[in-house]
C-alpha cells in the first residue's frame, strides 16, 4: 500500500473515533432521553449530568476564555447546537469571537472579505477551500457571525501541508517559504503525551516510523489551531473564543486544549463534547445526540474506502 494512503487512513480512523466511542458497533444507545429522538435533537448537560439551558449557562462557560465545541462531522444536531450556543453567548455579550477548524490561515483574508460583504458566498467557498458540507453544516454559524459582526478566526493549517507532514515528517516545514511557514504553528510538539497515546491506539496500519509521521500531521492541526486562538486572545484579551473542531481534537482536555495551555497556562478553557449517553462523571460538558449510523458494516466496503483514499492523494506534491 502506498505511503500516501496513511494520512487518509489517519483522517478516516480519527473520524471514526470522532463519530462514536463505540466505533465497532456504532449502535444507538437504548437509554437516549425522550428529548433526543431525531438527528436534529440535542440535550445539553453538565459534566455531572445535570440538564442545562442555553439561557442560563453555568458561570464556568460564561467566564471561560476559550470554549471548545467538539463535533462529529456532518451531525445535524451538533451543528445546530453550535449555532444556538454562539447565538446565546452573543445575546449575552458582544465580546465573542468564532474560531473554526474548517478554515485555514492562508484564507483569513478571503474570509474577512466575505464578512465585510466584499465577495459572495460562492467566491468564499471556492477561494477559501470551504469543506464540502459547508452549506449544510457551517453556513448558519458563519452567517450569524457575519450579521452580528463577530470575528471569525481561520484557525487551521493548510491541508496539503499537513498531508505532506504525514508523508515526510516535520522536516517538510523546512522547505516552505517564510510566508507559507507562518500558516503553520511556529512550534509543533510531537513528544509523548496522553494525546499521543490516544492517537497511537487508534492507528492500526503502517510502520512505527510512518505512524510517528501521522501523529506529527495530526498534532500540527492542534498546534496551529491552538496558536491561532492564543495569538488572537493576546491581541483581544476581552474576547471569549468559541472554537469548533472535531471531537478527537477537543475532548478530555487533550489535543487543542493542551496545546493552548502550553502556550498560555493562564487561559480558562471549557470543553463541550458530543456523547451518546449522558454520564454523571464526565470531564467535559456533554451534548447528547443520536449516535451516527455505522460508516461501514462489511469489511470489504471499508477496504474499498481506504483504496479510494490512496487514489485521492496520488497527485499530492511534497517536493
Amino acid at each position: 500500500m502506498q505511503r500516501i494512503i496513511l494520512i487518509g487512513l489517519a483522517t478516516l480512523l480519527t473520524a471514526c473515533a470522532n463519530q462514536s466511542s463505540n466505533s465497532t458497533s456504532q449502535k444507538v444507545a437504548n437509554t437516549q432521553t425522550q428529548a433526543v429522538s431525531t438527528f436534529y435533537d440535542y440535550q445539553f448537560a453538565s459534566p455531572q449530568g445535570k440538564t442545562l439551558s442555553l439561557e442560563a449557562l453555568p458561570q464556568q462557560l460564561i467566564d471561560a476564555d476559550v470554549v471548545l465545541i467538539g463535533e462529529w462531522h456532518t451531525h445535524s444536531a451538533i451543528h445546530r447546537f453550535q449555532t444556538d450556543f454562539l447565538k446565546a453567548r452573543r445575546n449575552a455579550t458582544s465580546n465573542i469571537a468564532l474560531s473554526m477548524e474548517q478554515f485555514t490561515r492562508e484564507h483569513q483574508g478571503t474570509l474577512n472579505q466575505y464578512l465585510n460583504d466584499e465577495i459572495g458566498e460562492q467566491v468564499l467557498m471556492s477561494q477559501a477551500a470551504a469543506w464540502p458540507n459547508y452549506e449544510s453544516d457551517y453556513r448558519a454559524l458563519v452567517e450569524f457571525a457575519k450579521t452580528k459582526d463577530i470575528d471569525i478566526i481561520a484557525a487551521n493549517a493548510p491541508k496539503p501541508f499537513v498531508q505532506c507532514i504525514g508523508r515526510k515528517g516535520l522536516s517538510y516545514l523546512d522547505q516552505l517559504s517564510s510566508e507559507q511557514r507562518n500558516w503553520v504553528a511556529s512550534q509543533v510538539d510531537t513528544g509523548d503525551s496522553p494525546y499521543k497515546e490516544k492517537f497511537m491506539a487508534s492507528m492500526h496500519h503502517g510502520t512505527p516510523e510512518q505512524t510517528e509521521k501521522q501523529f506529527a500531521a495530526q498534532v500540527t492541526w492542534d498546534e496551529t489551531m491552538a496558536e491561532s486562538i492564543v495569538d488572537y486572545l493576546a491581541s483581544n484579551p476581552e474576547q471569549q473564543v468559541i472554537h469548533v473542531a472535531g471531537k478527537f481534537h477537543t475532548e478530555g482536555g487533550l489535543g487543542t486544549a493542551a496545546s493552548i495551555l502550553r502556550r498560555n497556562p493562564d487561559l480558562k478553557i471549557a470543553i463541550i463534547s458530543p456523547v451518546e449517553e449522558i454520564s454523571s462523571d464526565s470531564s467535559d460538558y456533554q451534548l447528547e445526540v443520536l449516535s451516527p449510523p455505522a460508516r461501514f458494516v462489511k469489511k470489504e466496503n471499508r477496504m474499498k474506502a481506504y483504496k479510494h483514499l490512496s487514489k485521492r492523494g496520488s497527485d499530492l506534491k511534497c517536493d
